[in-house]
């Protein structure tokens, strides 16, 4: 593809005028406009295209893509007036990989994280050298190929040639922008189990049917963080999904680690990373099993509801070095967060409760409505209730390829402690 400076897609002499007091978030740095913010449009369009954005008294605040089918109306591109080109889009996209080859080990990474990277809507994840991508608004969706051809060329500046594309975009948020789920091939067809190496261990990924894109980097640093505390001990990794903090424990060192995920084919991912990395799998079933039965190091798998087992391990007098927790978001919306919040309440009681005298305890949230304080007064609450008190190790949050925008909140999702349970005495 060979990108200029005319202009891509739309009407950029479509206005939108904001409301007078309107655009707060915008004009704080944030890239959405809502459709209540808007007091009229003025001229053509199609939904999906670039348009201009105006203050109430005239003031230009740049181009972006509208849609009027979703709330979110405007989703910005660009501020004070620079006009929305293939070369623009071109150099969005280099300045994201430049910040990845500066931060993160890049041969499996995000390579584009929305609106955190200036391409609002979008998320492109690399394995070693195959792209999934996930399109969640109409406007971008347009742009993708764009997009995707100025990646190809920039990663192949570095010697990385693409061997297949991947679309993700199967999430049910889609229908809120009036589009269609999708996932199937961006090009030709290809094997899409990809083997990659994370920390030092292997995985197997499955980009076609996996969750989301397939894997969750933005957990990649935290599950080396812990891997120290791990060695030489008994380990519980709850909703361990393909084993990626299970793997990364056994990797360290530990004695024993049991991984326990609700998905029947996630363990079978999960024993099936083990076998890859060689680790020694205890195929026999954790019922019936006293502890310390077995001085070989060994890992192991069991697909049970993690709410369910833990209770029984509890009061079967389990207990373990170091527990992981890392659930699913218990709330993706603002008006289900009191619910979550004593989900999360009770799952971490349960977990600290497994928790030796002195062990260590790794507990996140992956929910941005679940904020950092909130997080903090909830795991507080489980303490109390499990008699634990607690000393915090770290607190870490999502790896740097999914880049925090200050004044874009819902780039901050993941929340990340790790924490010494000593008993109360």
């Amino acid at each position: 593809m060979t990108t200029n400076n005319s202009r891509i897609q739309g009407n950029t002499d479509t206005r939108v005028i904001l409301k007078k007091g309107e655009g707060r978030m915008l004009k704080a740095g944030g890239a959405w406009v809502f459709d209540n913010e808007i007091d009229r449009i003025e001229g053509s369009f199609e939904n999906g295209d670039i348009i201009n954005v105006r203050d109430f008294d005239g003031y230009d605040m740049g181009f972006g893509f509208i849609n009027t089918a979703s709330r979110i109306t405007v989703r910005m591109l660009s501020r004070r007036g620079a006009e929305i080109t293939g070369d623009f889009i071109k150099e969005r996209v280099r300045a994201a990989w430049e910040y990845r080859k500066k931060t993160v080990d890049t041969a499996s990474c995000r390579v584009i994280f929305g609106e955190a990277d200036f391409l609002p809507g979008l998320v492109v994840d690399k394995f070693e050298d195959v792209l999934v991508v996930e399109s969640l608004a109409l406007g971008i969706d347009r742009l993708k190929p764009v997009i995707l051809d100025s990646l190809t060329e920039i990663l192949k500046e570095d010697g990385i040639t693409v061997r297949g594309i991947y679309e993700r975009s199967d999430a049910p948020v889609r229908k809120k922008e009036g589009m269609e789920l999708f996932k199937g091939f961006i090009g030709e067809p290809f094997d899409t189990e990809v083997e990659i190496i994370e920390n030092g261990v292997h995985f197997l990924v499955d980009v076609k049917d996996g969750q989301k894109t397939g894997f969750f980097l933005d957990q990649k640093y935290n599950r080396r963080a812990v891997r120290d505390l791990c060695k030489g001990g008994r380990v519980l990794d709850c909703f361990t999904h393909t084993g990626s903090f299970a793997l990364n424990a056994f990797y360290a060192g530990a004695r024993e680690v049991i991984g326990v995920d609700v998905s029947e084919t996630a363990v079978e991912q999960a024993e099936k990373n083990a076998r890859l990395n060689g680790f020694p799998l205890l195929e026999e079933k954790l019922q019936g099993r006293s502890q310390g039965e077995s001085s070989d190091r060994h890992i192991q798998f069991i697909c049970r509801d993690v709410l369910e087992l833990l209770p029984e391990l509890e009061a079967a007098g389990e207990r373990f070095d170091t527990v992981i927790l890392d659930p699913p978001a218990f709330t993706k919306s603002r008006e289900a967060t009191k619910k979550a919040v004593k989900g999360y309440r009770d799952i971490n009681m349960r977990g600290l409760r497994l928790v030796k005298n002195g062990g260590y305890f790794a507990t996140c949230s992956c929910s941005h409505f679940m904020t950092e304080e909130l997080f903090k007064k909830t795991i507080q609450e489980a303490a109390r209730a499990a008699h634990k008190r607690l000393r915090q190790v770290e607190f870490r949050t999502q790896s740097p390829d999914h880049p925090i925008l200050w004044s874009a909140d819902e780039s901050y999702y993941l929340k990340f402690f790790i924490f010494q349970a000593v008993d109360e005495r």
